[in-house]
């Protein structure tokens, strides 16, 4: 079962909704599996805080939907998917372009499937790795996710 974008029209709708549009967030690359994803923020005046590196929130925010997502895509239309809990780890300072990449194993999805079988909820965990221009890590970004088939899906 297919979930309810194609990745091309899912990009680009990403690419121009407001909270990605107005911080300088670009979606470059979803797979067409949706096991890959690579996301830039822009490094314009308007993107950056007093001390004149990226914002933080903005940093955060170009993480947000992306993982639930992919795995909506990956797992399709018998599950639900939200983000649970996020946390993030400011490591250095980002002054140019920041890039975010995401993926997806089959073995992750399997996993998840596995876990979520019988009608289980199941939290799994993603680490993201935010890098600058010179690939130095500016920030980690951990976020847990909710899973669990639909109800008409269950067994039982």
């Amino acid at each position: 079962m297919r979930w309810a974008f194609k990745p091309s029209v899912l990009r680009h709708l990403l690419n121009f909704w407001p909270p990605f549009l107005f911080c300088g967030i670009r979606v470059v690359i979803l797979s067409d599996d949706y096991r890959y994803c690579k996301v830039e923020l822009k490094s314009r005046p308007w993107t950056k805080n007093i001390n004149r590196s990226q914002f933080g929130g903005s940093m955060f925010a170009m993480t947000d939907p992306i993982y639930p997502l992919m795995l909506m895509g990956a797992l399709g239309k018998e599950y639900h998917v939200w983000d649970k809990q996020a946390d993030i780890n400011f490591i250095s300072p980002g002054y140019s372009k920041l890039v975010a990449e995401f993926w997806l194993s089959d073995d992750t999805v399997a996993d998840i499937k596995q876990h979520t079988a019988q009608g289980d909820k199941y939290f799994p965990q993603f680490l993201v790795h935010i890098h600058d221009a010179k690939h130095q890590v500016v920030c980690e970004v951990n976020r847990t996710l909710y899973v669990r088939k639909k109800a008409k899906y269950r067994a039982g």
